[in-house]
């Protein structure tokens, strides 16, 4: 009985010595030495960012102890570990990285409640090949514990190499950007598709965010002398866009789930606590909607269908002017406009159904009403995320509904239109009209809505 109890004990040491192990070591930075951040990052600045690379690289993650990574699932459609390789000490993805080691994937395991609609639970462990050796340039973060809090305004940084522009080109060199916490309350008005499980930041005038490429890097916090992760890259709406927030996976939800994986060497959970008063605990929506949205200088107009009070005109001019037809969308995957539709009630988009065969998914998409140029800042626009899309089941050229998010505010720019009751209603010679954004004159994309009569 003796010699158990003794055996039990020294269980026990060596459990407490792994995990007092991993809380001395995670989150410390020794060449991190700065309180404002530039763009570049200096090399050993983020010692447990990872590039994740199959043909080149597609994703982050961070390392959390010597032998697993934490990335998102979204990243990850295939638990086939074959052609992964997982880089870190890297800081430039063109030159030499002198501080460099590299890794196979032995293990994929991503959260078995990840919903690639919705983006909840947008998490994964990356088991390595071998346990990678600690130094100046490759160390692991801390995890934010559960019951972590991380008030609305504190810093926080997220680090990759994704563009650094929506649709623009991949970073060679490790970029650094610090971004204010924004509360789920005031997040979720944006978005309307917020949990518990995520978390928001960035800033209300837009302008710094995480981007294309930075999928499942690390988003962290400082307490003390340790750096602790709160967040792993998920989606946004485009890129540091106003009042869009980017959204990472809560990683203080995920202790459990982490540990029950991780079952030997766990990674250094730390408690952060954020001082003061949660100011998201109280915060209201209100009056007017989020999101980069101008309410017209007029009142809004009631829900009438088919109202145009900025279309006074009956010129043939091409380019057209604001609100001349209200009714009209910009259906856009990741801000990039794919299709046209049309408002057809407070809440309901129009459709062709052959847009959405390459993204059938609604969270993919959002919509644009109010818009104007497509290259160019518009004063009256609105952005809504797709909370559905409704494919006709007919045959022949189809048609598809999606219901947004939320209503939009509508104004002299954002107005419904009639549909056709099928009554008979265009005779022949009947004038009609066809708005839009697509090929030119110049043979290219034009950035203004036009229309053609017929």
């Amino acid at each position: 009985m003796a010699r158990l109890k003794a055996l039990w004990v020294a269980v026990l040491l060596l459990v407490v010595h792994e995990v007092s192990s991993q809380l001395n070591v995670c989150g410390r930075a020794p060449l991190n030495t700065r309180i404002v951040g530039g763009v570049d990052a200096a090399p050993g600045t983020w010692p447990w960012q990872a590039s994740l690379h199959t043909s080149g690289p597609f994703c982050g993650g961070s390392l959390i102890n010597n032998l697993w990574v934490l990335t998102a699932a979204h990243c990850f459609t295939t638990t086939d570990t074959t052609g992964f390789t997982v880089f870190l000490g890297r800081q430039d993805q063109a030159g030499s990285n002198p501080n460099e080691q590299s890794r196979t994937i032995s293990r994929i395991v991503c959260h078995p409640d990840y919903s690639g609609s919705t983006n909840d639970n947008d998490i994964c462990l990356l088991e390595l090949s071998s346990a990678v050796p600690f130094t100046d340039y490759i160390a692991p973060v801390c995890l934010a514990a559960d019951g972590s809090t991380f008030n609305s305004g504190i810093i926080n940084w997220v680090t990759g190499w994704g563009t650094t522009s929506f649709g623009g080109s991949a970073a060679d060199i490790l970029q650094e950007v610090d971004l204010p916490i924004v509360g789920n309350r005031e997040c979720d008005c944006s978005y309307g598709r917020i949990t518990n499980n995520m978390i928001c930041a960035g800033l209300s005038a837009g302008g710094k965010d995480s981007c294309q490429g930075d999928s499942g890097g690390p988003l962290v916090g400082k307490q003390g002398v340790q750096w602790v992760q709160s967040g792993v890259v998920s989606f946004g709406q485009g890129c540091a866009l106003p009042n869009f927030p980017g959204v990472y996976a809560r990683v203080s939800e995920y202790q459990a789930w982490i540990n029950g994986i991780i079952t030997t060497n766990q990674p250094g959970f730390v408690d952060f606590r954020s001082a003061g008063i949660n100011s998201d605990a109280t915060f209201n929506c209100g009056d007017p909607p989020s999101g980069p949205v101008t309410a017209s200088p007029t009142a809004p107009a009631p829900l009438t269908c088919g109202s145009a009070p900025m279309n006074t005109r009956d010129s043939r001019e091409l380019v057209q002017s604001a609100g001349v037809w209200p009714w009209i969308a910009s259906l856009q995957v990741n801000g990039t406009h794919m299709c046209g539709g049309t408002l057809v009630t407070a809440d309901a988009v129009l459709g062709d159904a052959s847009c959405f065969t390459m993204y059938p998914n609604a969270s993919y998409w959002t919509v644009e009403l109010g818009r104007r140029n497509l290259k160019s800042p518009n004063s009256f626009n609105m952005t809504l995320g797709v909370k559905s899309i409704t494919l006709s089941n007919l045959t022949g050229d189809n048609i598809a509904v999606l219901m947004l998010s939320s209503p939009p505010r509508l104004s002299d720019y954002i107005q419904p239109i009639c549909l056709d009751q099928g009554m008979g209603s265009f005779l022949n010679n009947t004038d009609c009209w066809m708005a839009g954004w697509g090929m030119g004159q110049g043979g290219g994309e034009d950035p203004h809505p036009q229309r053609t009569p017929f």
